[in-house]
């Protein structure tokens, strides 16, 4: 079995065995679960490595094994999948380091740390899916292998929360499914092709299609989180901060974003998509959820639920960036699927600082807490501007581009409102929290604090995650335009899919 063939299973297996042996570790075993959690983390980042080199390359880099006559599982790396798979490998080892000292006095360790690394596989498994049938496949897993980790607690509320993410996304299931079988029985089988092939079948009923796509992105949309199927996503912030970590900025979320991205262009084609006027619909469901998002975060004073509605609103900026034809577009949509991650996943983790730390939950609590906790605050800060899209944080190069495209496909007059409401919510929404962890006093001692007044952090596996992630947010802001950096990427990937 030559390297080309071999490598996108060793980046599964990377994971996946590390997960399985986890599994039958006792609770004490902390040491060997240590190890096998980072040393799979390690092992997948240099796997992954080798294939960035190899794609940028246009080396091919393909498995694949029929299971039946027309029915094939393929894992296949494309510049796309490639994207998502490094943003998710880097964000999972930068999560289980900051899991391990989360979790470092809590039970059922050996069973969270089994299926975060399941849940890890099926991320990576549908990213480097090479046809439709394989991502249902490992988008039906990932469903599976998260719920453990949302009812981790076992708690009444972590319990029912992990049932609405189950009923939601189950249902989301079905439909992609459906949709899935549905254009597999008109075409033989679906695979994932830059620049889509539907277009080579001039026979196929274009309103077919047209319910067809409506059936594949309704059943994507309800793990991205778009409005009215994004109901799962607050519940779902009973979580460990870790979990809600891993659905935001690595697995559920981005995998629904990322499935409607591959439909897009790798399935329809975005012009084919663009001749059967889907995209305008699916455009202004977007919109309509990135301001709804951002509406409903103000009025959450709970901190987490204020970043989940954030998130509501930020992952819809990817589906926007697919809806608008053209390549700039496509370029900030598909950049802010990475800069949205890293900085949201900043977020997260300093919001289980300061629940861990000092017993906060809610943003009327955070005054003065960035003299208490400044390291986590520093890195909360630099998150949340890069979230309202002020330079030079990764945020405003993705509402740069995104502006850049709806002026090129001559929708500026109404993605341009929609950008700069947005970020104005945005401001509205962040900003108070930042007034109120620096520049207000506490007035009353936190929850959990027994060391009031003195600066004092966590220890480093909890706070170094959150300042790594911020200063990459930074940085691939600040050199954009560098080699191999997320817009270089994107705009590898645009121009292929527009077949430039």
């Amino acid at each position: 079995m030559t390297m080309s063939v071999w490598l996108p299973v060793g980046i599964l297996l990377s994971s996946f065995i590390p997960g399985v042996l986890i599994f039958f570790q006792p609770e004490e075993r902390h040491r060997l679960r240590t190890l096998l959690n980072l040393l799979g983390a390690l092992v997948k980042l240099l796997l992954v490595g080798v294939l960035i080199w190899g794609v940028f390359h246009e080396q091919v880099f393909e498995t694949r094994w029929t299971m039946a006559p027309g029915l094939e599982f393929v894992l296949h790396a494309d510049a796309l999948s490639v994207l998502f798979v490094s943003l998710s490998t880097l964000l999972w080892l930068v999560t289980t380091i900051y899991a391990i000292g989360y979790l470092e006095h809590t039970p059922h360790r050996s069973r969270f740390f089994g299926f975060f690394s399941l849940c890890v596989t099926a991320t990576v498994g549908l990213a480097l899916a090479g046809n439709l049938f394989t991502f249902v496949v490992f988008y039906e897993l990932l469903t599976l292998a998260t719920y453990p980790l949302i009812a981790h607690k076992g708690s009444p509320e972590a319990l029912r929360g992990a049932r609405i993410y189950l009923s939601y996304t189950l249902f989301g299931g079905l439909l992609l499914m459906i949709g899935a079988v549905w254009l597999h029985t008109l075409t033989g089988g679906v695979e994932f092709v830059e620049g889509g092939i539907l277009d080579q079948y001039a026979n196929l009923d274009q309103d077919t299609l047209r319910w067809i796509f409506l059936l594949l992105i309704v059943g994507l949309g309800v793990k991205a989180a778009l409005v009215p199927l994004h109901g799962w996503l607050p519940q779902a912030m009973v979580a460990p901060a870790p979990v809600s970590a891993l659905l935001h900025a690595v697995a559920v979320v981005k995998a629904g974003a990322f499935g409607i991205v591959r439909v897009i262009y790798d399935v329809y084609g975005v012009e084919f998509a663009a001749e059967l006027g889907v995209l305008t619909l699916l455009g202004t469901v977007a919109a309509i959820t990135i301001i709804y998002g951002s509406v409903k975060a103000l009025s959450q004073d709970h901190l987490k639920k204020r970043l989940a509605y954030s998130t509501v609103s930020q992952v819809s900026y990817i589906v926007l960036g697919a809806a608008i034809l053209g390549p700039l577009a496509t370029i900030g949509g598909l950049v802010h699927l990475v800069h949205q991650g890293v900085m949201k996943i900043t977020l997260f983790f300093a919001a289980g600082n300061y629940a861990e730390a000092l017993g906060i939950h809610r943003v009327s609590e955070m005054d003065g807490v960035g003299r208490r906790m400044p390291g986590t605050t520093l890195a909360f800060s630099i998150g949340a501007l890069g979230m309202i899209g002020i330079p030079p944080v990764a945020g405003f190069i993705s509402k740069w581009y995104l502006g850049l495209g709806a002026v090129e496909a001559g929708a500026a007059f109404w993605v341009l409102p929609v950008l700069i409401a947005s970020s104005l919510l945005n401001a509205a929404y962040f900003l108070p929290i930042l007034y109120r962890a620096w520049f207000k006093s506490a007035t009353s001692p936190w929850p959990a604090d027994k060391t009031a007044g003195c600066a004092r952090e966590l220890p480093d596996p909890l706070l170094w995650p959150p300042v790594t992630t911020a200063a990459l947010a930074l940085l691939i802001g600040l050199f954009a335009a560098a080699p191999y950096s997320p817009l270089e990427w994107a705009e590898l990937i645009a121009g292929r899919e527009y077949r430039q």
